[in-house]
């Protein structure tokens, strides 16, 4: 057999379809297109090898409708043309109607998904679209508005022992006319390492297969050191140019911004394994480590920008240690907004209100004659007074009142409420003395 084993155990009917319950479970919407052949336009996205091809692949063995297949990767405007043509064509094509899977619809640029918009609008084309990417940010929002979107997720690894073993006991497609043992553990083993991908499986046994010889009893013994071979390296479900990036470096902020340092490292070693770009990872722990600690522990900030410039001095491998340093000392720190929340405030006022102008006991005297307009008088220097503090009015009189920056009372920030409770009092003692 000269196709791979992936593609030759590709399911021919629903009933051999594994995963996506949430979609094809008996009842569910695309179950029921499928089972009925009425398909109207669909685009399918996930990880590789969730089955996305597998189900262009089935829904070709059971429509009746011309089914023609494309790759965006190879393909123009010009195979779209001769497509329609070949559809509008009344004694090629009856039905006027041709199924288009195209796979890795999001490698279309602009023009080319435009030249298929009226021809889906008008039911000569019904797109089948693939793509790993989210079709929300990569296809035209006119084809999406056209589309049922259906997202397929990562097989389970209960998922992935059941195509393993029925590919092992296929006579025609797998393996089933051969005498093969596969023992628990490296089928747990190849579970866990596809990631749920049932690709990567199906490749790992036919390596493994491949490669291993039988003993005297004419029985292949597939064992975890042997699946440990063929798999060398676990795969990692990480684009760090599509929603991965995305996803994963929402879940990183977001378990800095938790306070859990566990979550935080996972998803940085899950980023830095991707490829991501460690300056890039740098730079979003120190603004989490201003927008998210803040005055809580103003120290993280200053370690996330030591580990920032110490990255790109020192780059990778070492980096790793840097970065993991500054996100779980992030992590671990109390947390308070307080500082982005004022400056969010204060522009928001800035923006949409009559916020007046600086008192002039504040603007400073620059040139000579400014004086006598009033610049700068009045003007009192903290530091000519106990404490180095003094009531003096800082807000323009439009804004007198205005109260931005709220301290929660988390970790730092109790010093800093009790610093300005003790202000408040100085400076009447210090009003006090001068009356």
């Amino acid at each position: 057999m000269k196709e791979p084993l992936a593609y030759r155990m590709s399911p021919t009917c629903l009933e051999e379809y594994e995963g996506q319950e949430h979609i094809l479970a008996e009842g569910k919407l695309l179950y029921r297109m499928i089972k009925a052949d009425r398909l109207s336009s669909i685009i399918f996205f996930g990880p590789p090898g969730t089955g996305k091809t597998s189900l262009a692949r089935l829904i070709a063995n059971v429509t009746k409708i011309n089914f023609v297949k494309i790759n965006a990767v190879s393909s123009g405007i010009a195979d779209i043309k001769k497509i329609v043509s070949d559809t509008q064509n009344y004694f090629m094509n009856p039905a006027g109607r041709t199924l288009l899977f195209i796979d890795e619809i999001h490698r279309f640029n602009k023009a080319q998904q435009d030249a298929l918009l009226p021809y889906v609008e008008d039911g000569t084309i019904v797109l089948i679209g693939a793509t790993t990417e989210n079709p929300f940010f990569e296809v035209n929002k006119a084809l999406i508005s056209r589309s049922t979107v259906f997202q397929l997720y990562p097989l389970t690894e209960d998922n992935i022992k059941n195509i393993v073993r029925r590919a092992l006991k296929d006579e025609e497609r797998g393996y089933g006319k051969m005498n093969i043992e596969i023992d628990d553990r490296a089928l747990d083993f190849i579970a866990a390492v596809s990631n749920g991908d049932a690709r990567v499986a199906l490749n790992s046994l036919e390596l493994a297969v491949l490669t291993t010889q039988t003993a005297d009893s004419d029985v292949l013994r597939i064992t975890t050191d042997i699946i440990s071979e063929c798999v060398q390296k676990k795969t990692v479900r990480f684009d760090k140019s599509g929603e991965e990036h995305y996803d994963n470096i929402s879940a990183f902020i977001k378990s800095m911004r938790g306070s859990d340092p566990d979550a935080a490292v996972f998803y940085l070693a899950r980023a830095l394994e991707g490829g991501e770009d460690i300056n890039f990872l740098a730079r979003r722990i120190v603004i989490c480590a201003s927008e998210d600690v803040g005055t809580a522990n103003p120290t993280a900030l200053t370690v996330a920008v030591a580990a920032a410039a110490a990255v790109r001095m020192i780059g990778m491998p070492e980096a790793r240690i840097l970065l993991a340093q500054a996100a779980v000392t992030v992590a671990v720190s109390p947390k308070s907004n307080a500082s982005y929340m004022a400056v969010e405030s204060a522009l928001n006022d800035v923006r949409t209100k009559n916020t007046g102008s600086v008192p002039f006991h504040l603007r400073n005297a620059a040139a000579e004659g400014m004086e006598k307009l009033g610049y700068a008088e009045g003007y009192k220097y903290a530091h000519d007074y106990p404490g180095n503090v003094v009531r003096q009015q800082f807000l323009p009189d439009e804004m007198l009142g205005t109260v931005y920056y709220r301290p929660y009372g988390n970790g730092y920030e109790n010093k800093i409420i009790e610093y300005m409770s003790w202000k408040r009092e100085q400076e009447n003692r210090n009003e006090d003395k001068n009356e």
